[in-house]
């Protein structure tokens, strides 16, 4: 056999198929576009789901990549040998092209040739057939032929060699092992057995059929093959070792968490398993923030996994006596590890850091305080004489310290309790409270039960909105509650034409409003524009004059300047896109946007707030686009074109084979299907007026284009004029009067605290024959009338100086409230007194609570009734501490 790195080993895979006429289709996004069902790819074919189905790749028939993939149904045998949540799958595809005979030569020289192996030592299975499908005889065959011995074919049943997800392309796989130089476990010794003695190696699936939702199979139009080794396994095997955290893409990190923790690995059982457990979630995590999808921690969908991950690293990281700074080690040395084969995360290197440096923090600052409560639970659970935790205890411990249920389960085994997890489950619901029913009649409409969801494939819509705003059509369907063929003045409802200029809201715009007119007057105000079942357009609105039938001659008039509005905002929101990438940095993505008429809101990829500087920055970039009059020009062509001119697209957005290119000058170029103006300058004006945060490491800039921004001005000047005659002066020196106005108030105050001051010192009269000695400590413990808090600290700091040493207690009403204050000298806090604890007995005497430090402590209190009280427990509590 021959050793391989990992870098070579991805090189020599690709080579070996790039030279029998292969195409390197490259790696996709971890995390999935949800096409398939699941929240991340968890298969180097996953991605290729349409094009095994049938669909006309782009780059041909025959494809090989090396594509990461993420798999955390089996997380709890993570910590073992073998066990990994990222991992990397080296495929080779036919889509259509050869089948069964040239896949099994090609990976018996695969094996053979590029890795060396013997043919004495290798064994293949194939599909033993079952009711749904034959045994794979043909499988058998092209084996024996390509160089397998006859005695090495194993037939198998659907459980070992049969392969398909959920639902989509499946059919019988045939698998390759390695066999040991070992005697046979027994007679029936084999692939199957598990015994050890057969290794698996490598997989080839014959994909030849279709699973359907229903569980059913139907052939697939064309035949496929698909190839899939998984590197790490085979990159093991290949250089002689039985532990994937053994090969040089866990080495470094093995070795580093060894000697920060000084802990050697395989030491012991437990230490081994938080190594590679730290190490496995390290990694994933590293690669799902610098993924194409820059995946961020959240409570919700992939990024609840990615959280979970980290919070998990964390805790076997703490279990070594490693930190936030180890972790960030370990993450510096996959990244570095990996820049050659992901190109990303040597783009993202810096937010990848930053982003898991802040996951990292917000859980350690919970999780002392998280364990000790999940020990109170433990113990109040097992007081009561149960093994199991309750949900709402679960629950708990989720929504205050951070732990993910499954880090609770998990915490729970190893003291040995089981979680209530349906209780967890039910507390979640609970607290979401989601509003189910409170749907409008345009997002009905939109519903995979929509009321257009019967009509025929040939009813359909033809967008024209691109370049005219009114045009001519017939009425093809019309909805109110349901289909109907005629809606009249009154009519609530919804009108469907075979063209339309009205765009229907999508991709964060709004729909257009405007008027569809038929025969003798008849009148349709459309309040909004939306897309339903086949590919339709819904005009939604009301009948206000006339009567609509199916099959009418219709006009359709878009309201020009509701349409040249949203116009405006969309344009602005590329230029602005744009602009925070070159102030901020590549790591901006959208995250999400929305325009209307009135507005533009653009969500964004970013660690913190804006600073007004880069806000500014970057309005003026974008005003500085719109004047100078770019063209906006619209493009159409193939995916694979834009991507060469470097369009950008939006993560998880689905195009089709053919996608609209939005350029404006030089300086913006995205993937848009909306509408947009013509040149920047009919922008007009651009200003953002705020900058917020709406999740973890997502940013949203609201801002007003054209006549709304001169609208804005237009108010903020007004206002600017009332201020000023508040103030009798002028715009212009509004700044310096304030300043002014700011100085004065600043010298009355200062008048006004000496005054308080001296009439404090007055309430208080002379307080020597008032001083009381508590077994040698000096205590001046006294009340007074109309000082508020800032004033008895004032004169406490005054009389524990007239005391030199000793204790100062002062007990004051003000507005029927009371006010207390205590103080404790150097020599008296030797003695043993302490106003903190002071404050803390007396305070109840006055209906109050509070506390403080040993030489200082205040409180409140509601019930002046109660001072005399208090100023007598003082004398009391003092004693007790000087003892």
């Amino acid at each position: 056999m021959k050793q391989f790195t990992a870098n070579e080993l991805r090189k020599a895979w690709k080579d070996f198929y790039i030279k029998r006429g292969h195409v390197d289709c490259g790696a996709v996004s971890l995390v999935s576009d949800g096409s398939t069902g699941v929240m991340f790819n968890v298969a180097g074919m996953q991605p290729l789901m349409p094009y095994l189905l049938g669909k006309k790749h782009p780059m041909g028939t025959r494809l090989c990549n090396v594509q990461g993939c993420v798999r955390t149904n089996d997380i709890d045998s993570v910590g073992d040998k073998s066990h990994g949540t990222f991992f990397e799958m080296m495929g080779s595809w036919s889509l259509g092209d050869y089948f069964k005979k040239e896949r099994c030569q090609w990976s018996y020289e695969l094996l053979t040739e590029l890795f060396g192996f013997d043919r004495d030592h290798l064994a293949a299975t194939v599909f033993a057939g079952d009711e749904n499908a034959p045994r794979d005889e043909e499988g058998a065959k092209y084996r024996i032929e390509s160089g397998f011995k006859p005695e090495n074919i194993f037939y198998l049943p659907a459980e070992d060699n049969w392969w398909g997800l959920e639902y989509g392309p499946c059919g019988p796989d045939s698998e390759m092992f390695y066999v040991k130089d070992v005697p046979d476990c027994g007679p029936d010794c084999g692939p199957g057995c598990h015994c050890g003695k057969y290794t698996e190696i490598g997989n080839d699936v014959f994909m030849q059929y279709e699973k359907h939702h229903d569980g059913s199979l139907t052939p697939l139009s064309q035949k496929n093959v698909d190839t899939g080794w998984g590197l790490e396994r085979i990159l093991a095997f290949l250089n002689g070792v039985d532990d994937v955290y053994k090969i040089d893409l866990h080495a470094p990190v093995i070795a580093y968490i060894a000697k920060e923790s000084g802990i050697a690995y395989e030491a012991d059982e437990k230490s081994t398993r938080s190594m590679r457990i730290l190490a496995d979630h390290t990694r994933t995590a590293v690669m799902l923030i610098g993924d194409e999808a820059r995946l961020l921690p959240s409570n919700t969908g992939a990024g609840y996994i990615l959280r979970r991950l980290i919070r998990r690293a964390v805790r076997h990281a703490r279990a070594l006596g490693l930190k936030k700074e180890q972790i960030l080690g370990v993450a510096t040395i996959y990244l570095d590890e990996y820049s050659e084969s992901y190109p990303n995360l040597v783009k993202y290197r810096e937010f990848v850091l930053r982003e898991l440096g802040r996951e990292i923090d917000r859980f350690e600052s919970t999780l002392e305080n998280g364990m000790k409560e999940f020990k109170k639970i433990l113990d109040k659970t097992s007081g009561e004489g149960k093994k199991e935790i309750d949900g709402k205890d679960a629950f708990f411990l989720y929504d205050t310290f951070g732990f993910p249920v499954e880090l609770t389960v998990e915490l729970a085994e190893e003291e040995g309790f089981t979680v209530d997890e349906a209780g967890f489950a039910k507390a979640m619901e609970e607290q979401k409270q989601k509003a189910r029913d409170n749907q409008n009649f345009s997002a009905n409409l939109t519903t995979g039960a929509g009321v257009f969801d019967s009509l025929d494939e040939s009813v359909a819509s033809e967008f024209v909105g691109y370049t005219q705003i009114t045009a001519d059509g017939k009425v093809v369907a019309m909805a109110d509650e349901e289909l109907t063929d005629e809606l009249t003045a009154g009519s609530k409802g919804s009108i469907i034409t075979d063209v339309t200029p009205f765009y229907g809201t999508m991709g964060g715009q709004v729909g257009d409003i405007g008027v569809i007119e038929g025969a003798n007057g008849a009148k349709f105000t459309v309040t909004d524009t939306i897309h339903v079942a086949g590919g339709r357009t819904a005009h939604v609105g009301e009948v206000t004059e006339g009567t609509f039938k199916t099959g009418d001659a219709v006009k359709l008039c878009v309201d020009a300047e509701n349409r040249a509005k949203t116009c405006r905002n969309h344009s602005a929101t590329h230029l602005l896109q744009k602009a925070l990438q070159e102030v901020l940095g590549d790591h901006v993505e959208q995250a999400g946007s929305y325009q209307d008429p009135d507005k533009t809101r653009f969500d964004f990829s970013h660690h913190q707030a804006m600073t007004a500087e880069e806000i500014k920055k970057v309005e003026d970039l974008v005003n500085e686009k719109i004047a100078a009059a770019l063209p906006v020009v619209t493009e159409e062509m193939t995916m694979e074109e834009a991507k060469k001119t470097g369009a950008m697209a939006l993560f998880g957005e689905k195009y089709g084979e053919r996608v609209r290119v939005v350029k404006m000058g030089d300086f913006s170029i995205e993937l848009c299907g909306g509408t947009h103006v013509s040149n920047t300058s009919h922008v007009g004006i651009f200003k953002i007026v705020s900058e917020s945060g709406v999740a973890a490491g997502v940013r949203r800039i609201e801002a007003l284009t054209g006549s709304n921004a001169r609208n804005y001005y237009r108010d903020v000047e007004n206002r600017l004029d009332e201020a000023a005659k508040a103030l009798k002066t002028t715009p212009a020196d509004i700044t310096e009067h304030i300043k002014k106005l700011q100085e004065e108030l600043k010298a009355l105050k200062s008048e006004n605290e000496s005054l308080k001051s001296k009439e404090a010192k007055a309430a208080l009269g002379d307080v020597n024959d008032q001083v009381k000695e508590v077994k040698g400590v000096k205590l001046l413990a006294t009340s007074l009338k109309g000082v508020d808090m800032n004033g008895l600290r004032d004169l406490g700091d005054q009389m524990k100086t007239k005391l030199g040493e000793g204790v100062v207690v002062l007990i004051s009403e003000l507005d029927g409230k009371v006010n207390l204050v205590t103080m404790a000298t150097d020599g008296a806090m030797a003695k043993g007194a302490h106003a903190g604890n002071l404050v803390k007995a007396i305070a109840p005497k006055v209906g109050g609570g509070g506390g403080g430090r040993p030489n200082m402590a205040q409180a409140g209190g509601k019930n002046p009734a109660g001072i005399a009280d208090a100023i007598a427990e003082a004398e009391k509590v003092l004693g007790e501490q000087i003892g």
